[in-house]
């Protein structure tokens, strides 16, 4: 078995853990014949997923993170790395980021210009729901780079000094792949999306796996995410979002 062989299935199991029910991948019934990628429709989500941390200092931490949605206005998360213990909260809106860091580390406040200045990335709450759900940034237009390179589409756009690339299935018009990199070279966010599962007649991601570099004060730091969704219901009703500081 080669390393590479060897280095993907450790990665699958990293990101089996927990999980008792055996996912199938998901496909659609065609694959599309012009570029129509799909976004994902709701008005409140609730969900639940296994989380894996993995820094480059080797520490690995394990726990369970819980997830409220407003589509297109609130993300609320709430991190337990055991025992229901919640250690991290947060609450991400159209304006800013918010995070409250209970083991004593440093909380986050900023706006999302702020959040660039400090850290190097460019976020925004539409970037964030992309990656959890798995849809396109931004909507193709004449100025982007668009090929179709066996059974996904690839898509290339440069939006506020910020590239995205994009690989997008044919079949499920959903992305498997999605990076964004500033021009000025200060920070990353790269995710992969490797299964689907089909969630109230919509392709959810089953796994997401999220790769961050970013310039903190005085240093660089890269972490991994490994997401393993547990439950998700894209139907929930009005949900309540609970921060404080």
């Amino acid at each position: 078995m080669t390393r590479r062989r060897l280095f993907a299935g450790m990665m699958l199991v990293l990101m089996s853990w927990g999980c008792a029910q055996k996912i199938s991948p998901l496909t659609g019934p065609k694959e599309m014949e012009t570029f129509a990628p799909r976004t994902t429709e709701y008005n409140y989500l609730q969900a639940k997923a296994k989380l894996v941390l993995e820094e480059d200092s080797g520490k690995i931490t394990r726990g369970t993170l819980q997830l409220r949605a407003r589509k297109d206005s609130l993300i609320w998360f709430s991190i337990s790395p055991g025992l229901g213990v919640e250690a991290i909260r947060g609450l991400l809106s159209q304006e800013k980021i918010q995070i409250l860091n209970r083991m004593g580390t440093e909380d986050i406040n900023l706006s999302y210009s702020e959040f660039e200045q400090r850290y190097g990335i460019k976020l925004s709450l539409a970037l964030v729901q992309n990656l959890l759900w798995g849809d396109s940034p931004y909507p193709a237009s004449y100025e982007d780079r668009l090929v179709r390179v066996g059974k996904k589409f690839e898509l290339t756009q440069v939006r506020e000094q910020v590239r995205y690339f994009s690989k997008i299935d044919t079949r499920l018009g959903k992305v498997s792949e999605l990076s964004s990199s500033s021009i000025a070279g200060k920070g990353s966010l790269l995710a992969s999306m490797p299964k689907y599962q089909n969630i109230a007649a919509q392709a959810f991601p089953a796994e997401v796996l999220v790769k961050v570099a970013f310039e903190a004060p005085e240093v660089v730091r890269n972490f991994r995410i490994y997401l393993s969704w547990t439950t998700l219901d894209p139907q929930a009703g009005p949900l309540s979002f609970p921060f404080r500081f």
